[in-house]
């Protein structure tokens, strides 16, 4: 079966310039596609800082490092991921958005590209439905940071021909990725279950049971995580492990899903993590400590 010949990826924020890192190592030209320049600036910069560090720490050699780089193109153009083979959309967790940029890429792609999606929450098959390519159409769900995870979920929706699954797992692997199949329902593996820990962690904190700090600590030392739940949801941020918990919800019904009103009176106010500084603990100096919420 074919190794596809280039890769775009659709979004250059943190999952997005993640995603392309690991493609261009693994020896795909790889073009990255945002509206902003300021955003694939970042982009740039931060797969730099991360080659970096793998070179550093002698994981990756050198002229690898540079090799990545150079396979690497960051652009604005409407048009600029129209010759890859393989698109990978990772862009907010928005079906309108999402099928509004899907529609515009079938219209534009050839025939033979192969579409795929990041989101961690949203139906592949409502995707796949926006164009006229259902059976080139396939979930790659990476989890962050991309280039340190190992998984990734391979999502197989109803209308996703045997070829177009199996091309996505090989080129999973070949990412250096344990690919893991799934089928298309909300969550799929990993969010499914890790969710209503994290909606569960943080209804504890709410009702006074414990502390940020020794919810965290208990799930770590008692548990055996390699980060507490409170920490984890500051990572993946507020807003995201929100809106993936809303729509769990919306599907199942089940309360267990839903965010509780601290997280969404936290994102109300701004308090969103890492990325803003803040959420269960205060990123501003060299030690998160726990941010008072009461």
């Amino acid at each position: 079966m074919s190794r596809f010949g280039s890769v775009g990826v659709l979004g250059g924020g943190l999952m997005g310039g993640g995603i392309a890192q690991v493609s261009a190592v693994a020896g795909y030209p790889t073009v990255v596609r945002d509206v902003s320049e300021d955003v694939l600036q970042r982009a740039r910069q931060g797969i730099e800082r991360s080659l970096a560090k793998f070179v550093e720490k002698g994981t990756l050699p050198r002229a690898d490092a540079d090799a990545a780089l150079a396979r690497l193109r960051f652009s604005t153009a409407p048009d600029a991921l129209h010759r890859s083979e393989l698109i990978i959309e990772a862009v907010t967790e928005d079906l309108e958005l999402k099928n509004r940029l899907w529609r515009e890429l079938d219209a534009a792609c050839p025939a033979g590209t192969v579409f795929a999606s990041n989101t961690s929450s949203l139906p592949i098959a409502a995707m796949a439905a926006a164009t006229r390519r259902a059976d080139r159409f396939v979930g790659l769900h990476f989890f962050s940071p991309v280039p340190m995870m190992p998984l990734v979920e391979v999502v197989r929706a109803v209308g996703t021909s045997a070829e177009t699954f199996e091309r996505a797992m090989i080129f999973a692997r070949s990412l250096g990725k344990e690919a893991v199949a799934a089928r298309d329902t909300p969550g799929f593996i990993v969010n499914r279950l890790l969710v209503p820990y994290l909606m569960d962690a943080v209804r504890v904190l709410e009702s006074g049971v414990a502390s940020t700090a020794d919810i965290d600590a208990g799930m770590k030392l008692g548990c055996g995580h390699p980060m507490g739940p409170l920490t984890l949801c500051d990572m993946i941020g507020l807003d995201t492990a929100s809106r993936v918990g809303e729509v769990l919800y919306q599907e199942f019904r089940e309360p267990r899903y839903a965010p509780p009103p601290l997280l969404t009176r936290m994102v109300t106010a701004g308090l969103l993590g890492r990325k803003s500084g803040r959420g269960f603990y205060d990123y501003s100096g060299d030690t998160p400590v726990p941010t008072p919420l009461v």
